[in-house]
């Protein structure tokens, strides 16, 4: 029985912030977004539990009363310009702010009615074209633009916790908001098992502390180091997983985003930079649960499973395991029960136990689910009753 650990990748270090950020249902731009409190959750849709908050004071400036515009795709609003200060926003290109102050490093800056600070250089005093040229249209042209305007990319933030321990970390990921009538007001990281080009040969630290792994996998028990991700097994039919985990995370993800959740897709195409511990790490801090989609190596058609937390002492003893291991564990169920009342074939008891990179380093709820093995059928059909399944599950675990 092999296992994976399914993770992320890295990317900017520069960024701003702001709270209370949030729209619709159109791809987001820029590394992390944190709110301080239940009512910023609200507005802003992601969760609050990702990154801890600074209350460093604000830094002397000179005096401004102007409105600048975002210049750059990983401009990120802060709480404060501090070193590893918490990511409260992350506005498009194009987008108006109001400068109160600069000091020609950092500028402070009013973002929804909240005072925040943005890197000096990313912002200008000049009016971008495509946002003149947007705020002359109306009606469905002009839903469009703005849609345009805010799709963007997610890279890893080196200053989150564990990210320094990933060692593939140049891709991004891609954060849609939900344009549904009723907005969940959470994010749900879907994450498209492989995909990696070369992670089989790059190895990370099966646990953030380096103690060894305590069952066998892919990685055998006692091991300390484990590959970076994995390129996968092949079906009967002699497709790849990866083709398939990527066709079912796209197929999950429109079915979230009808229901009302922002989905964080950790890989939309063949290749995605990011190793297993970027992957989770950015889950952390960008989602309220992480599903990472897989199928076994075996080839006898055996059902869907989910990867639970091994009861060994020492494991669950270990952070971040053991404050957060209860929720995983519930999470797997609640999508092998959406998927049994969708008519999926389970595997024994619906789950399986394994200790995985995933797992090891996942401060949110996170799950690797098994969605059949090789001998099973992945046609489109099928990868729409997954999908429905899986949805059910994630309503079910939220109370939605």
């Amino acid at each position: 029985m092999r296992k994976k650990s399914v993770l992320l990748g890295v990317a900017a270090a520069t960024m701003l912030m702001t709270a209370g950020c949030q729209s619709k249902y159109e791809k987001i731009e820029a590394p992390g977004a944190i709110v301080e409190s239940a009512a910023e959750e609200q507005k802003a849709g992601i969760s609050e539990n990702k990154a801890e908050l600074t209350t460093e004071s604000a830094p002397a400036m000179e005096a401004r009363d102007e409105t600048v515009y975002v210049k750059a795709t990983t401009l990120n609003l802060r709480v404060s310009p501090a070193p590893g200060a918490a990511v409260l926003a992350a506005p498009a290109n194009g987008t108006a702010l109001k400068r109160a102050g600069d000091n020609g490093t950092w500028s402070q800056v009013e973002y929804e009615g909240k005072t925040c600070y943005a890197a000096s250089a990313y912002l200008t005093t000049e009016k971008p074209a495509e946002t003149a040229a947007a705020s002359g249209q109306d009606g469905q042209a002009g839903a469009s633009a703005a849609a345009s305007r805010n799709a963007g990319e997610v890279g890893l933030n080196m200053d989150w916790k564990y990210a320094s321990l990933s060692k593939i970390n140049s891709g991004k990921a891609v954060l849609y908001r939900s344009e549904a009538a009723s907005r969940k007001n959470k994010v749900v990281c879907v994450n498209a098992g492989h995909g990696t080009k070369g992670g089989s040969s790059v190895k990370t630290q099966c646990h953030p502390d380096g103690t060894p792994k305590v069952t066998s996998g892919t990685t055998s028990a006692g091991a300390t180091t484990a590959v970076a991700v994995s390129g996968g097994m092949t079906f009967a039919d002699g497709t790849s997983e990866a083709k398939v985990t990527l066709a079912m995370a796209k197929v999950l993800k429109d079915k979230l985003l009808a229901r009302g959740y922002d989905v964080l897709m950790i890989r939309e195409n063949d290749d995605v930079q990011l190793d297993n511990v970027a992957r989770t790490v950015l889950a952390n801090n960008m989602a309220d649960c992480h599903i990472a989609l897989h199928w076994d190596s075996t080839k006898s058609n055996k059902g869907a499973f989910y990867m639970s937390v091994p009861n060994v002492a020492s494991y669950r003893a270990m952070e971040p395991v053991a404050s957060h291991w209860q929720q995983h564990n519930a999470l797997g169920e609640s999508l092998v029960a959406g998927l049994k009342n969708a008519g999926v074939k389970i595997f024994s008891g619906g789950s399986m136990e394994m200790d995985l990179t995933q797992t090891s380093y996942s401060t949110v709820p996170s799950i690797d689910i098994e969605l059949g093995d090789g001998g099973s059928d992945h046609s489109a059909a099928t990868l729409d009753k997954l999908g429905t399944g899986l949805a059910d599950g994630v309503d079910a675990y939220f109370g939605k």
